[in-house]
This record gives C-alpha cells, structure tokens and sequence, in this order.
C-alpha cells in the first residue's frame, strides 16, 4: 500500500513512546514540502492535545547578511556554510535535555531573509519537536552533530520539475523578480539541493510525492 499522510501521523506518535520528548527531522531538497509537511504534522499532532507538539525550522540559524557579507558568502546564501550550524545541534541537544522549560528557538523572516532570535516557544508540553532543513544529514563539519540528536529523519522526494517550479514560485513571492529567481534556483540552489541528495540513503524514511501535503 502507498505510503499515506496518515501513516505519517501513526510513526510521528509512535516516537515519543515512554512519555519522553521526541526529535523528528524533515529533510530534502529546497522546496521539496519540508516546512508544508512539519507544519502539517504539528497542526494535526496538536488535535492530541494543546503544544503536544512544536516546529523549530532549521533556518532560525540562518547566519545574518551582515555577517554573510564579512565572509564573503552572501552571494551563495543558503549553503551549509551560511548557517551556525553548531549553535542548532545546540538547540536540538538542549530540546532533549531541557524538558521541564520553555526553550527559546530562532525564527526566519522570509520577507526580510533574516534570522529572529527568540521568537519560537517550545514549552514543556510539548511531547514532539519536529524541525526541518536541508542539512540534517550532512556529515561535514559541525552538521556531524545534528543527526545525532534527532530520533529519526525523513526525507521529502517530488517530482524535480515541481520542485523547481515552487522553489521559483517562492522566490518571487518573496520579492525576487523572475528572471532572477530563476536564476537563483538554476544556480546557488540547485547546488545545494544536488548535494542533499547525496544524503538521501540516510533517512529513515523516504516520504514521496503522494504523502506529502499540498502546499
């Protein structure tokens, strides 16, 4: 049988066996469904109770363009090397550990393309936290110390034509003009995203096109 959203909802419960607090990831290619899948499954976990359930996205840490230009990597923003990627597996460690608390997680301003400190609540309700980005399984660097943290990851597949077509759609949404989008898409991320794919055969699941929300 294809796998379906509500099997998806079956394994996410299934995590927090015990009463502990569980760490899902949600991973895949940039605009493969990952936000849309996470929020999807944190509004549909809630029904279970209020705050059972959170969603900390990974690109709260997101490096600020001030910061990104002093490097000289602004032209190539979303990279693994664009982000603090050891204070998020600080995070994800403190979100297993610090459970009787509310912990604070950085926010992403999409109209702004900046970082917000402080502005995501995980309380201590909550049973399941489920964070998404593209890196989770990178093994490079300080991302070697994401997957540790987390009790299984998932990795979101479409259709790469759609993926493109969305990412695109995306772009200019948020104030890119088309031309530019593309050429955004076609560049710096599809470099990315040829790289996340290489982490593929790491998940624990592959959650196709068929079980993912519509965004």
């Amino acid at each position: 049988m294809p796998l379906t959203f509500d099997d998806l909802l079956v394994r996410a419960r299934a995590l927090t066996g015990g009463g502990r607090r569980a760490l899902l990831g949600v991973t895949g290619g940039p605009g493969a469904g990952k936000t849309t899948l996470a929020e999807r499954l944190v509004r549909s976990l809630n029904g279970d109770g209020p705050s059972w359930a959170a969603h900390v996205p990974m690109d709260g840490f997101h490096l600020a363009d001030a910061e990104l230009d002093r490097l000289g990597r602004r032209d190539r923003k979303g990279a693994p090397d664009t982000f603090d990627a050891a204070g998020y597996a600080a995070l994800l460690r403190r979100l297993r550990e610090e459970t009787g608390e509310v912990v604070y997680a950085p926010g992403f301003e999409r109209v702004l393309e900046q970082p917000v400190a402080g502005s995501i609540p995980v309380p201590p309700s909550a049973r399941l936290v489920v964070t998404e980005g593209n890196y989770l399984l990178l093994r490079e660097g300080s991302w070697a110390r994401v997957r540790p943290c987390l009790d299984e990851v998932w990795f979101c597949e479409i259709d790469e034509e759609e993926r493109i077509r969305r990412l695109v759609a995306r772009h200019v949404e948020f104030g890119k003009e088309h031309g530019a989008a593309v050429a955004w898409v076609l560049g710096t991320d599809q470099r990315n995203a040829d790289l996340i794919a290489t982490t593929r055969d790491r998940a624990d699941l592959v959650v196709p096109a068929g079980a993912l929300p519509t965004p």
